[in-house]
């Protein structure tokens, strides 16, 4: 046999082993395939059983509970074109209880009320007029008018001053009114009229009410009170012997003051135009006079019949 004669015979034998492994590889994964297919079907099946299973006793429960059940289409109906297939659902019946009713016990109980002699009604107390609930209700409040009674003005000292870094015509004071939580923060704009000296340890008078804000970013939780004209500013000066935390009064108005003035209702621009010294340099509201009771008047040192703010 010639060499060309073997190769091809070689090839031959080659092709058909080939052909053999290739069918057999296929029948292999045939058969690995149908396995797999009937364990899916055999899983399938047995969640189908699962979820048929849970699906009557919800609808059992549902029915027990009195919830409708609305028909629902199956597949076999829709295929068929029969329309939708109505669930039946028996209604839960109620348990059986061999106990039979007790027909003689409300007789019983009504003969034994009748035999019992009847109770005697105790007569009602009568409210005094003045127990009487009034049928509106509480009054309400009502609120105090506006006058200077609503600002709150107490005795302080200036215990530390300083420049304010952004705004060369303002001082930042803090100032003792006696209250437990310290001194206040306040910003005024007394550089051109007070010497920084001169503020250092004064006694003032202070408005505690009105809500603070930011002047050039620091905050200013009260204002010093002064007399004033355009050319001149005075601080008001509290009497001898006041010291931080006294209360401000004005004769003639009782003092309510707010916690803290609402600037929509305009209470300290109500009052303002009326605050002035009169003839005797004594601050004034009207005709009060601003007084720290058993102590004296609150005054400025020279300015006369002028406005106070």
């Amino acid at each position: 046999m010639s060499d060309l004669q073997r190769i091809l015979s070689n090839n031959k034998a080659a092709e058909e082993l080939l052909e053999s492994l290739k069918q057999e590889l296929k029948e292999i994964k045939n058969e690995q395939v149908q396995r797999k297919i009937a364990v899916l079907q055999a899983e399938n099946e047995t969640l189908r059983r699962q979820v048929d299973s849970c699906l009557k006793k919800l609808v059992s429960l549902e029915v027990a509970h009195g919830k409708v059940q609305i028909p629902v289409p199956t597949p076999d109906a829709v295929r068929a074109g029969c329309g939708a297939a109505t669930v039946k659902m028996e209604a839960a019946q109620p348990p059986v209880t061999n106990e039979t009713p007790k027909e003689a016990a409300p007789a019983k109980q009504q003969q034994q009320n009748e035999n019992k002699p009847p109770k005697e009604k105790k007569p009602k107390k009568e409210k005094p007029a003045g127990e009487a609930k009034p049928a509106g209700g509480a009054p309400a409040v009502e609120e105090p008018p506006i006058d200077v009674g609503r600002l709150d003005m107490r005795v302080g000292r200036i215990v530390e001053v300083s420049r304010h870094p952004d705004a060369d015509s303002l001082y930042v004071e803090k100032i003792d009114c006696g209250e437990p939580t310290g001194p206040r923060t306040v910003i005024s704009g007394l550089v051109k009229y007070v010497p920084i000296e001169e503020m250092q340890n004064r006694m003032v008078v202070a408005l505690c009410n009105l809500k603070p804000a930011k002047m050039r970013g620091i905050l200013s939780e009260a204002m010093v009170m002064c007399a004033s004209t355009p050319e001149r500013v005075e601080i008001l000066a509290p009497p001898e012997g006041a010291v931080p935390g006294d209360l401000v009064h004005v004769e003639g108005f009782p003092r309510v003051p707010d916690t803290v003035m609402n600037p929509k209702k305009k209470i300290f621009e109500t009052v303002a135009p009326d605050l002035k010294t009169n003839g005797e340099l004594v601050a004034c509201y009207k005709n009060g006079t601003f007084t720290v009771p058993g102590k004296g008047a609150v005054k400025a040192q020279t300015l006369k019949n002028v406005q106070v703010k």
